[in-house]
C-alpha cells in the first residue's frame, strides 16, 4: 500500500523515477533496459518529448512550481549517470546557483554646508518709554441717601364671622323590652325524692328593661357679628437722589523703565565647508546558474519503509511544515510539506531525494 502511494506521489509531482536496480526476476537491470532503447532510436530528442507528451496528468499537476520560478534549463542526458543497482533515480528540479560579489557604493554624496559663527552681542540697560503721558475723564458718580417712610400695605375693612350654634346634653330612660310574663318549669320538693308526681310549670311576671341614652339639644341658635379689621402699613427704606453724577479731567504722567537691551558688539560670519562623499560596502548576489532540471537519487517503492515516511512526517511538522497525521503513509498534506521544506531550504524540487533526508537528518537504508 506504501509503495502503491509513493508512486501515485511520484506521478503527481511530474516526476517519474528512474529505477536503476536489477529486476530480481529476470536479473536485468531497468536503467540498462532504458538506455538500450535511447540508443536504438533514431531521434532520441523526439522519443522523450513523446514519453513526456504521453503523461499529460503529470505535467499539469505542479502548475504552481512553474509560475514561482523561471522555466528549468534542460537536462540532455536521458538516463542518470553512474547508476547502481538498487538505486532509483527522477528528474528533479535543483534550485539556481548563486554568487555573492561585494561592492563599494556611494552611500552620501560629496557636498557642503555653511558653518556660521553667531555675533557677539552684549547686554546694556537703557531707560525707556513704556507709556507717554495722557488726560482722562473721571466720571464723579450721584450721592445719595437712604430714608424710610410708612406703605400702606391693607387698607381697614370689616367682615362677617359667623357666631356657631350651643348645645347641651340631657340623659333620658328609653324602654327597651316592655314588662311581660313566662312559664318556667317548677321544682316540689317530694318530685325530688320520689319522682312520682307530674311536671310542674309556674307563670311568672318578667320586669320591662330599660336603657339610659345621651343627646344634644340645641341651647343658642347660631348667628353672625360683624368685625373691623385695622388697616396695615410697613416700613420700608428707599434711596433718594441728593446730587446727579459729573466729570472731571485727570492727568495721567508719563511712565518709563530700565530695560536691559542685547546690541550686536561683532556681527556673525560664515564660511563654506566642504563635505566628503560617504561610501559603503554592498553585497550583491547574482544567478551564475539558473534553474534546471536535473537527475537525483530518490526514494521510491523499492527502497522505501513506513518508518522512513513516518520519520519523514515527524520531522516535517518539527520544522513548522505540517505533514499531516504520522502514519508512515505519503498523503496529499504530506506531499505539499515536503515540496515548501525543499523551496525554503533551496534543495531540488519534485521528489523525496536522499539530499532531503539529509537536510532532514533522516538516515535511509
Amino acid at each position: 500500500m506504501n509503495k502503491h502511494r509513493l508512486s501515485t506521489f511520484l506521478i503527481a509531482s511530474g516526476l517519474v523515477p528512474f529505477v536503476g536496480c536489477q529486476n530480481m526476476q529476470s536479473g536485468q537491470s531497468l536503467g540498462s533496459t532504458q538506455s538500450a532503447r535511447a540508443n536504438n532510436s533514431a531521434h532520441s530528442s523526439a522519443s522523450v518529448g513523446q514519453s513526456m507528451s504521453a503523461r499529460p496528468a503529470t505535467r499539469a499537476a505542479q502548475p504552481a512550481v512553474a509560475a514561482a520560478m523561471p522555466a528549468p534549463a534542460a537536462d540532455d542526458s536521458l538516463v542518470p549517470p553512474d547508476a547502481k543497482p538498487g538505486e532509483c533515480y527522477a528528474r528533479v528540479i535543483l534550485p539556481p546557483v548563486y554568487e555573492s560579489t561585494t561592492e563599494q557604493v556611494v552611500d552620501k554624496e560629496a557636498g557642503q554646508y555653511i558653518e556660521v559663527t553667531p555675533a557677539v552681542t552684549e547686554q546694556v540697560e537703557q531707560r525707556v518709554l513704556v507709556k507717554e503721558a495722557s488726560e482722562r475723564l473721571e466720571i464723579v458718580p450721584a450721592v445719595y441717601k437712604t430714608v424710610t417712610e410708612q406703605v400702606l400695605v391693607s387698607a381697614a375693612s370689616s367682615r362677617l364671622v359667623t357666631v356657631p350654634a350651643e348645645y347641651r346634653t340631657v340623659s333620658e330612660q328609653v324602654l327597651v323590652k316592655p314588662a311581660h310574663t313566662v312559664w318556667k318549669k317548677g321544682v316540689d320538693p317530694l318530685q325530688k325524692l320520689t319522682g312520682a308526681t307530674g311536671e310542674i310549670m309556674c307563670l311568672v311576671n318578667v320586669p320591662a328593661e330599660y336603657k339610659t341614652v345621651s343627646k344634644q339639644v340645641l341651647a343658642t341658635a347660631a348667628t353672625t357679628v360683624t368685625e373691623e379689621i385695622p388697616a396695615e402699613y410697613k416700613t420700608v427704606e428707599k434711596t433718594v437722589l441728593v446730587s446727579g453724577p459729573t466729570t472731571q479731567k485727570v492727568t495721567i504722567p508719563a511712565e518709563y523703565a530700565t530695560v536691559t537691551v542685547t546690541r550686536v558688539k561683532t556681527p556673525a560670519q560664515k564660511r563654506v565647508v566642504a563635505i566628503p562623499a560617504v561610501y559603503q560596502t554592498v553585497t550583491k548576489t547574482a544567478v551564475t546558474q539558473a534553474s534546471r532540471t536535473g537527475w537525483q537519487r530518490i526514494l521510491c517503492e523499492t527502497n522505501v519503509t513506513p518508518e522512513t515516511i513516518a520519520e519523514l512526517q515527524t520531522r516535517l511538522t518539527a520544522k513548522g511544515f505540517d505533514a499531516g497525521l504520522v502514519d508512515g503513509r505519503i498523503n496529499a498534506r504530506t506531499s505539499a510539506a515536503l515540496t515548501a521544506y525543499q523551496q525554503a531550504n533551496g534543495l531540488a524540487t519534485g521528489g523525496l531525494t536522499y539530499e532531503t533526508l539529509t537536510a532532514l537528518g533522516i538516515v535511509a537504508n
